[in-house]
């Protein structure tokens, strides 16, 4: 398996998608943080990443839905698929590999973001006069987040040979289960229904980890939603042996 996960991660490396969707996950997030009028930090007059944390899940939709639309539809498209699956490797360990190859890209490009962090606390007064734990629970959230997003935009993969086709499926299904679910929640005439609807979805648990407060029950939900859809991938996956 980690044999193929350095082949994926030699791929992104060597492909000029990778070094995009993160040029601009990074220039999208710097522009909300610094300089659109009325919501950026000097606007708000407060040292806090809170405007990217608001921001970033939606960009992320994007730019994980960029980073995995070819991880299985290219190797379907371009044959390599059945080659693949001739190695000496499980099913599971191919997906494991790409999905895992997948998040140490994006886990990349948070990281990136910590230069954010830095110039935040020192503009705060006094120096460093933060909310860490927050912080901290914002970047734990993103990454979980962002682990959900990656096995929609595998699964999505998997159905497809199309990378384009991957890419807006994986945009839509990760829209509706961050936003669209939320959304449910608000609208009054579905009552509790609703509100249950929303507790599903990715922003209400989100949101609650954000607050810097790491609660067991929403690290458990956005695993089973991870795994719930690499499930979903591998089962399509394995549907070529029917």
């Amino acid at each position: 398996m980690w044999t193929l996960y350095k082949k994926e991660i030699r791929s992104y490396l060597g492909s000029l998608i990778a070094y995009i969707v993160i040029g601009v996950y990074l220039v999208l997030t710097g522009l909300f943080l610094w300089f659109v009028d009325g919501n950026n930090v000097f606007d708000l007059g407060i040292a806090s990443l809170q405007v990217m944390f608001d921001i970033a899940p939606y960009i992320l939709i994007f730019l994980v839905s960029a980073i995995t639309m070819k991880s299985i539809a290219d190797e379907k498209r371009l044959g390599t698929l059945e080659i693949l699956t001739t190695k000496p490797i499980s099913d599971t360990a191919i997906i494991l590999a790409k999905f895992l190859a997948s998040i140490t890209l994006i886990s990349f490009a948070l990281m990136l973001t910590s230069v954010y962090a830095y110039t935040i606390s020192n503009l705060a007064n006094p120096i460093g006069n933060v909310d860490w734990g927050a912080m901290m629970g914002s970047y734990l959230g993103l990454l979980l987040l962002s682990a959900c997003y990656t096995s929609i935009g595998l699964f999505s993969s998997s159905v497809t040979d199309n990378q384009i086709v991957a890419l807006l499926s994986s945009m839509v299904i990760s829209f509706f289960f961050y936003n669209v679910l939320s959304l449910l929640g608000d609208v009054s005439w579905l009552d509790s229904v609703g509100r249950s609807l929303s507790w599903f979805g990715l922003e209400f648990h989100y949101n609650s980890i954000s607050r810097g407060v790491v609660d067991t029950r929403d690290v458990v939900y956005f695993g089973g939603f991870t795994a719930v859809f690499l499930g979903f991938t591998q089962l399509v996956f394995e549907s070529r042996k029917w």
